[in-house]
Parts: structure tokens; C-alpha cells; sequence
């Protein structure tokens, strides 16, 4: 029954994962990162990349392919805030 509703976590993956997309593609535009949190994007970094470990660890492929994605997107928030500060 638990794998049931596996789309669900699929669903909120994509969700939780795009959600950083327009921040990324505004930052890319303007090149300037004057008002992100450096330290915002380095906790993120960093529970996004313990949420992939676990789900690798769980072998739950909706886990794994949300977080994989958001630590792409994660990453390169934080390597801009960082590059244009």
C-alpha cells in the first residue's frame, strides 16, 4: 500500500524543486545576488545533499530525484550569491 501513492512524492518533489527555478533564472538575468542569503543557500545546500544521502540510503527514488535536482539548483544559487555580491 506505502508505494501507492509514490506519484504524491513525485508531485511534491517537482514542486519543492521548481520553486527555486525562478530565483535562479532572476539572479542569472541580473547578475546580482545583493539581497540572497549566503547563509540561507549553505544550510539549503547542505540538508538538501543529507535528504539525497537518505533517500539513497532508503532507495526511494522520488527522494533521490527531487533532492538531486534541488542541489543542482541550490548549488548554483549559492555560487552566485557568492560570485556577485
Amino acid at each position: 500500500m506505502a508505494g501507492s501513492f509514490e506519484w504524491v512524492g513525485y508531485l511534491a518533489g517537482l514542486c519543492t524543486t521548481l520553486a527555486f527555478a525562478p530565483q535562479v533564472v532572476k539572479t542569472l538575468r541580473r547578475r546580482s545576488a545583493a539581497d540572497i542569503s549566503t547563509g540561507m543557500y549553505v544550510l539549503m545546500c547542505t540538508g538538501t545533499v543529507l535528504w539525497l544521502l537518505h533517500g539513497i540510503d532508503i532507495g526511494s527514488w522520488p527522494v533521490i530525484a527531487a533532492n538531486a535536482v534541488t542541489l543542482g539548483l541550490v548549488g548554483a544559487m549559492l555560487v552566485m550569491a557568492l560570485r556577485y555580491k
